[in-house]
This record gives C-alpha cells, structure tokens and sequence, in this order.
C-alpha cells in the first residue's frame, strides 16, 4: 500500500540581534524538532555580532582596528571571508564600496558614540586610500595587516553575510526551502509547496512609512536594499544619509533615494546595494552592467518615484 504523502508544515523562526531581528520561514516535516534549528541559526547571528560588530568593543573587527599599523593580527574564518569579499568589491567597484569608513560612521554618530564636528570638519573633502589599497590579507594564515591607519567598519556587508550562513544552516538540516531575512537583507532558496518563489516587498523609499512599491520572487537568490530613508541625521534644513561616500569624506551628497540588488548571495547583494548607491545612478548603471547585477534604482520627483532598471 502506498503511503499518504505528508504535507509539509509552515515554520517561523526569529530572534534579536545587531538592534534589528532575523527571521527564518520555511516548510518542513510536521515532526521536525524546532529547538536545534532555532538555537543554530541563532549561533550564525551571534557569530557576526562577535565578530563584526563596531558596538562591542570586544569584538575581533574592534581588535583589529585598535591593532598597531603594520603587526599582523589573527582573523577568525567568517571575518576573513566577510573582508575577502569587501575588499574585492571595493576594488571591482572603483572604491564605491569601501569598508575603510569606520572614522566617517563614528564621527557622523551614526555608531555608539556621539557626533564629533572636529573629524567631521577635518575629513569633509579630503582624498582618503580605499581600504584595498591600505590592508594585507594572508588568507593561508588567516591574517590581516593593516599598512595605514584605518578604521573598518562592516555595517554594509555583514547582515547580508549573516543571512547567507543561516541559509546555509537551514540546508544542513535537509530543509529543501526557505526565506531567510535580516533587516531587509533577505536570501531565497528553492520553492514554497505551491511551486512558486518566495514573495519579498521592495519599499517605497518613504521617510515615515512602510509601503510597497513592487514585489519579486526569489528562487535560490538574494535581494537587498541601501536607501536614504531609514537611518539619517539632520543638519538644518536637509537630511543626510547613514551611507558615507568615500570621495566625498561624508555622507552622500546626490538624490538617489535607493539601490536594490538582487545576487546569488545576500553578502554580494548587500554590499553591491551600497556600492551602487555611493555611485549614484549613472555611475551606478554602469557598474552594475559591467558586473552582472541586477539592480533597481530610485529616484524622487516630487510625489512620483522614477525608476532605473539595469538585468532587471
């Protein structure tokens, strides 16, 4: 006799972490034992905090930034494939994407510690070596050297990496498909039980509301946004940025609104989105054509929002 097929049973796992939450919906075996996966996928977020959080000054990306110029420094594995990938897109994308902006992050406030006008005032237009130009990465040895000072700070690439290892977490324990998120970082893999792909909302780039402004399916891809709209300072009339151009010493002087990225991986989507935003749109579709990115580009007018699509 042939066995009824059991029909799978829909999960929602989450927790805090890095002051936002992480969510992992998938479908499984009605039997599955939730507590090793939760307490796994738990493991993943802790690991990046650990290791890549500028708010605990315990954390390796802290001691490597407090470490000497020139004396080479142990780099935990997750960290030195989340620099490896940082640096390669820092060079790949012109120094748009730049993981060397720790100092700029502080000074703007927009990390633990106040706003600080004399650095701000000080790096404001001034030329500044991309992180790819000032570390030394020994990848055999898992080591890092840095040739000039320099501050990094991983806020654009690390949740996307984040996601990327709960994703390869839920595959370890045989789940065939999931959706894993991490403030917006979001990765897709395989298809939900009615053959589909899995629904993600791109927002509208407003300042006080969460609105959808269109919807993609993932299959077995990553998707991530850097926009203007959820973290800014104000300074007098105009808000500024959380996302620090390099050229400029500062927060982002141009109106783009927003970069959507979709990838194979959240950590490439997370950071090309920063990348392209840094670049603004002509630059932005440029460098999205020349490395096989589909991207999404916001624009506001007025109350209308125009868009730029490039492989998308």
């Amino acid at each position: 006799m042939l066995k009824t097929p059991i029909d799978p049973t829909r999960y929602i796992l989450g927790g805090p972490t890095m002051g936002t939450h992480w969510t992992a919906l998938f479908h499984a075996n009605p039997a599955v034992d939730l507590d090793p996966i939760h307490a796994a996928l738990a493991r993943c977020v802790d690991v990046v905090d650990r290791q890549m959080s500028t708010w605990k000054p315990d954390s390796d990306l802290m001691r490597i930034n407090r470490a000497p110029v020139g004396l080479w420094q142990d780099v935990p594995a997750e960290l030195l494939a989340v620099l490896t990938e940082g640096l390669d897109i820092g060079r790949r994308s012109g120094g748009a994407f730049d993981i060397a902006m720790g100092d700029l992050v502080t000074a703007w406030s927009f990390g633990p510690d106040p706003a600080d006008s004399r650095a701000i005032r000080a790096a404001l237009g001034q030329g500044r070596p991309s992180a790819h130009e000032v570390l030394e990465l020994d990848p055999a040895a898992r080591k890092l050297r840095k040739l000039a000072p320099v501050a990094l700070d991983l806020s654009g690439i690390a949740k996307g990496f984040a996601v990327d290892l709960m994703t390869d977490t839920l595959r370890r324990f045989g789940i065939e498909s999931g959706l894993l998120g991490l403030d917006g970082e979001m990765r897709g893999f395989g298809l939900r039980p009615d053959g589909t792909g899995w629904s993600v909302a791109v927002e509208r780039p407003d300042y006080d509301a969460r609105t959808p402004l269109s919807m993609i399916a993932l299959q077995d891809s990553a998707v991530a946004t850097s926009g203007d709209y959820r973290h800014w300072v104000e300074v007098g009339p105009r808000r500024l940025s959380h996302t620090m151009d390099p050229a400029r010493g500062g927060p982002l002087g141009h109106t783009l609104a927003s970069v959507t990225v979709l990838a194979n991986t959240c950590m490439a989507a997370d950071a090309w989105a920063t990348a392209l935003m840094v670049a603004g749109v002509e630059k932005g579709t440029s460098l999205a054509q020349q490395n096989g990115l589909a991207a999404l580009f916001l624009q506001r007018k007025g109350a209308a929002v125009l868009q730029t699509r490039v492989g998308w």
